[in-house]
């Protein structure tokens, strides 16, 4: 197998042409490749300035810029965490497959997380926001996280199970 046959294979699936998943990927590598050149990396910073790092006549950050750090970070986390475990899946099982696997992991994984915090609720000392709340008030949406997450997991089982069975009739 010579290089261009390798690369040729490299980059293109079944249909001929690059998905869109290898698309990302390969905006983020230049991305990530781009943030080495200095100039580069000083406008991404002055881009960044301009819009998350706004301040109020004292020097503190705006509630308009804390809340798009809180999203930006949110939104980066997310993809970060699900993100890297559906590519590893992806390499091994396919899209379909392991979209499935990842979901239910994901939503398994986040389902015993909120019932041990059901379960285990802060105790002591607790934020003035919270004052008045007994402690079932305190685990309500743990509790609404814990059963959404429950039946999305269990929807992602019945789908790979869904999955294998036709997968076993062919």
């Amino acid at each position: 197998m010579n290089l261009r046959s390798f690369t040729r294979h490299l980059i293109n699936d079944e249909r001929g042409s690059i998905s869109a998943l290898e698309k990302f990927g390969l905006f983020a590598a230049v991305f990530v490749l781009l943030m080495f050149i200095p100039a580069v990396r000083g406008i991404v910073g002055d881009l960044f300035n301009a819009t998350l790092g706004q301040v109020d006549d004292n020097g503190d950050l705006t509630g308009t810029a804390i809340a798009m750090r809180g999203i930006l970070i949110t939104i980066v986390a997310i993809v970060a965490f699900a993100g890297s475990g559906y590519l590893l899946l992806y390499t091994d099982l396919g899209a379909r497959l392991a979209f499935m696997v990842a979901g239910a992991a994901i939503f398994g994984w986040l389902a015993i997380g909120s019932m041990l915090f059901v379960v285990y609720a802060p105790r002591g000392l607790r934020p003035a926001n919270l004052t008045g709340l007994n402690a079932f008030q305190i685990r309500i949406p743990a509790i609404a996280l814990t059963l959404t997450a429950l039946i999305l997991f269990l929807m992602f089982v019945a789908a790979l199970d869904r999955y294998d069975k036709e997968q076993g009739d062919v």
